[in-house]
């Protein structure tokens, strides 16, 4: 499978690396773009500042750059929290989209989004001061009117970032849990 990973807002960081390693080692050829260049935070904080240096226009467009060149023959996106923004927003307008993989956070929806039977997979925390419960239910069920075959895994008492074992928020079995899901939903696409 073809994977396009985008990072969180803390910009390039190892965790993502090891992610797209071990999409790797399972077969997978996997592209991670550096939206950043080269910049990374150490908080989230920092993250955003970065991300509003840069604008959301800007990321959006150096994400659909990036991506372009394996779109023809079928992406499976996927990222980390903001990448998973941006991941979402890109799974939506490309009709050949194989898969969605968020994990740590999702955007709105458009409300003309139309996709056919699009798998959607989200893992998130539980609760997430970024993903909080209303705004999930209602992300589910637009998505599910969108057409998107939806399926979100909570992982009670883990951190936003809890699989960036670098990061105070990791919580090794929920992102061990993590891995070995999201691995037999891309197996599965």
């Amino acid at each position: 499978m073809n994977i396009m990973l985008f990072h969180s807002a803390q910009g390039l960081r190892p965790a993502v690396h090891a992610a797209a390693d071990r999409l790797r080692a399972a077969g997978h050829e996997v592209h991670v773009p550096d939206l950043y260049d080269g910049r990374t935070a150490d908080t989230v904080e920092e993250g955003m500042k970065i991300k509003e240096e840069i604008g959301s226009d800007e990321l959006l467009r150096r994400a659909v750059v990036a991506s372009a060149p394996y779109s023809e023959g079928g992406l499976v996106y996927a990222g980390f929290s903001l990448g998973g923004s941006l991941a979402q927003n890109l799974a939506l307008a490309d009709e050949k989209a194989r898969g969605l993989l968020l994990l740590h956070g999702t955007s709105d929806i458009a409300d003309e989004a139309s996709v056919d039977d699009l798998p959607v997979q989200l893992h998130v925390a539980d609760p997430d001061p970024f993903e909080p419960h209303d705004w999930l239910n209602a992300w589910y069920l637009r998505m599910r009117r969108a057409g998107a075959d939806v399926e979100v895994f909570r992982y009670a008492g883990a951190g936003h970032l809890y699989t960036d074992p670098d990061l105070p928020d990791f919580d090794a079995e929920a992102a061990e849990q993590t891995w070995r899901v999201a691995l037999g939903f891309i197996e599965s696409l």
